[in-house]
């Protein structure tokens, strides 16, 4: 008895997690606080482009900015359900946060690191990585436009309000 011939593969079914996909973070600050800016570029294993998305906010100091940057890819990578993730990043401060290696100290990264944690739980497998700035030019241009369009924002704010922590609560869900 032959066995029944395969379907063709049709892709993911609504609900079930698709293929390894690949998250690329970068945030960075002009000054430190200053206008800041975060980007997430979510590619497949092919190295091709699927969603980018890019956010300027500010004041913020570049750790800030790196948290907040996994934040928006997270959120990107989420609506695409992939069975596992690898996220990369030339911070090497965030990844071995994530990873467990250093301890978060900054009251103020606290909240971000407890919202990563979150938003990585329906995640089936992650991974995270470490990777040279060189390796990381997509998601570094796009926050360099964010950070551009930050400082165009903190110019028009009048003097004694630039360079200052915005003072922000988190909600945790």
């Amino acid at each position: 008895m032959t066995p029944p011939a395969a379907a063709p593969d049709a892709g993911p079914a609504a609900g079930t997690p698709g293929p390894r996909l690949y998250l690329y973070v970068d945030g960075g600050s002009s000054g430190n606080p200053g206008p800041s800016g975060a980007a997430a570029v979510l590619k497949d294993a092919d190295g091709t482009t699927l969603l980018e998305k890019a956010r300027a906010f500010g004041p913020a100091t570049n750790n800030v900015a790196e948290y907040q940057a996994v934040i928006l890819g997270l959120e990107l990578a989420a609506s695409l359900k992939p069975s596992a993730l690898t996220i990369r990043s030339d911070s090497e401060l965030l990844v071995r946060q994530l990873a467990g290696q250093y301890r978060v100290k900054a009251p103020h990264l606290k909240p971000l690191f407890q919202q990563v944690r979150r938003l990585l739980a329906p995640f089936p497998s992650v991974d995270i990585e470490h990777i040279p700035r060189t390796q990381n030019t997509e998601a570094d241009r796009l926050v360099r436009k964010a950070m551009e369009k930050a400082r165009e924002v903190d110019a028009r704010l009048p003097a004694e309000a630039r360079k200052q922590p915005a003072a922000r609560s988190f909600r945790l869900k």
